[in-house]
C-alpha cells in the first residue's frame, strides 16, 4: 500500500506532530471547541489530563470486570455452598458445614479467573467487534514518530468538519512540526474484521492440531522416557501387593504386639470386645457439658453414617453401606466399655477413630448415644 497517495478520494486523514506535550493540551481543546467527532491522540506514553480534556466516555470495561468478577465470587460460593451443606453435607474435623475460610483461595481464583478472561473477550467481541490488525495508520511514518520521541493529533477525513487547507491551516497555527497527509488504497484496506476469513480459521485449527499433538506426546510418550521416569519405577511395594522378600509373601507387614504409634495411647483390650466390655466404665457424669461435647463429635464422625439420631439413615446418599441402627437390642445391651471398644478397634466397614477423637471424647459420645438411645425409647416415667 503506497501511503503517500494524497488523493480526495484515498484520503484517510491528516496527521500533525509535535514535540512538545504542552502544544498538545491546546490542540486538543481547540479540536473540542470546534466540534470534531472523528480524531484521536497518539503518544508513546501516557499525557496525564489528556483523556479528560478530549472528554472521552468512561470505558465500561470497568464495570464488566466488576460485575465478571463478582459473578466469580458468587459462583463460587454458590458451589461450595451446595456441594457441603446440601447436595453431600458433611463436617470434615468439626468445622461448621459451610467452612467459608477454606474456600477463599478458590473464591479469589476464580474472581480474578472470570474478570480477567471475560474483560478480555468483552472487549475483543463486544466493545472492539472483532479488531482487525489492517488499518491505514500501520507503517506509516506519523505512526513510527508518535511511537519514539514525538506526540502526535490526528483528524479522520471522515469528520463532517474535515476541510484539508483548514485543518492544516490549524494545525499550523499551534506550531506543529511536521504534517502528514495519510491515503490509503481502499481496494487493499477492510475496516471489516477477518475472524472467520478461511485463513485465519484454517490457521486455528492448524495451532489446534500441533498443540494438541504435542500435550499428547508430552504426557503419554516423552514423561515416560528416562530421565522423565524416575519417579514411576521404583523400588516400593502397593497396598495389598505380594513380596517375595519375606516369607510369608506379605509385602504389608504387622507391626510387633503391643507397638504403640508415636503420639498415641496405649489400648490394653486390642481385640479382646468382651474384656473391654466387662472392665471399662464411663467416668464421665451424664452432666449438660458433657452431653453437649458428645452431641458435638457424634454430629461431626458418627452422623455421617449412622444418621442424626443413631437410627443407620446414612447421609451419605447411598456412597456408603449404612450401618445398623444405635437402637437395637444388642447395641442396648452392650455396656459403654462394650462400645467404647468399637470406638477404639472399629467393626466390620467401620475404622477405628481413636486417633480423631480423645478418650474424653469417646466417652462423652457414648454419654450422647444412651440419651439418643433413651430419648427415642422414652418410657411413662422418663416424662413424669
Amino acid at each position: 500500500m503506497d501511503n503517500q497517495m494524497n488523493t480526495s478520494e484515498n484520503l484517510y486523514g491528516v496527521g500533525a506532530l509535535f514535540k512538545d506535550p504542552n502544544k498538545i493540551v491546546k490542540v486538543v481543546e481547540k479540536l473540542v471547541e470546534l466540534g470534531y467527532k472523528h480524531w484521536d491522540v497518539h503518544s508513546s506514553y501516557p499525557l496525564h489530563g489528556i483523556p479528560k480534556r478530549m472528554r472521552l466516555k468512561w470505558s465500561p470495561l470497568g464495570y464488566v470486570a466488576l460485575i465478571l468478577g463478582l459473578t466469580g465470587t458468587l459462583t463460587g460460593l454458590f458451589l461450595t455452598w451446595w456441594t457441603m451443606s446440601v447436595d453431600y453435607p458433611l463436617t470434615i474435623g468439626g468445622k461448621p458445614w459451610f467452612s467459608f475460610p477454606a474456600f477463599v483461595p478458590v473464591l479469589f481464583e476464580l474472581t480474578v479467573l472470570l474478570a480477567s478472561v471475560g474483560t478480555a473477550i468483552v472487549m475483543l467481541f463486544i466493545i472492539f467487534k472483532f479488531p482487525n490488525n489492517q488499518h491505514p495508520l500501520h507503517d506509516t511514518e506519523y505512526i513510527n514518530k508518535v511511537s519514539v520521541d514525538h506526540f502526535g493529533v490526528f483528524i479522520e477525513a471522515k469528520d463532517e468538519l474535515f476541510e484539508l487547507e483548514k485543518v492544516k491551516s490549524l494545525f499550523n497555527d499551534f506550531g506543529a512540526d511536521e504534517i502528514i497527509e495519510i491515503a490509503y488504497d481502499r481496494n487493499e484496506v477492510t475496516f471489516k474484521p477477518k475472524v472467520f476469513d478461511v485463513k485465519f480459521i484454517s490457521f486455528l485449527v492448524v495451532i489446534a492440531i500441533i498443540t494438541s499433538s504435542v500435550a499428547y506426546l508430552f504426557n503419554n510418550k516423552i514423561l515416560y522416557l528416562p530421565p522423565f521416569d524416575f519417579m514411576l519405577n521404583q523400588f516400593r511395594l502397593g497396598p495389598q501387593e505380594s513380596s517375595t522378600f519375606f516369607a510369608d509373601g506379605f509385602g504389608m507387614r504387622k507391626p510387633p504386639a503391643g507397638t504403640v504409634a508415636r503420639n498415641q495411647e496405649f489400648y490394653p483390650f486390642k481385640n479382646k470386645p468382651d474384656e473391654a466390655g466387662m472392665k471399662l466404665v464411663n467416668p464421665l457424669l451424664a452432666a449438660k457439658e458433657n452431653l453437649e461435647l458428645g452431641r458435638n463429635k457424634f454430629n461431626t464422625f458418627c452422623s455421617p453414617c449412622h444418621g442424626w439420631r443413631g437410627e443407620g439413615d446414612s447421609r451419605l446418599n447411598g456412597q456408603f453401606p449404612n450401618p445398623p441402627s444405635l437402637h437395637s437390642e444388642k447395641v442396648w445391651n452392650w455396656t459403654d466399655g462394650r462400645i467404647y471398644h468399637v470406638i477404639m478397634e472399629g467393626q466390620n466397614v467401620m475404622p477405628s477413630y481413636a486417633s480423631q477423637l480423645t478418650e474424653k471424647e469417646r466417652w462423652a459420645v457414648i454419654l450422647y448415644i444412651r440419651s439418643l438411645q433413651r430419648a427415642l425409647n422414652a418410657k411413662q416415667e422418663d416424662i413424669q
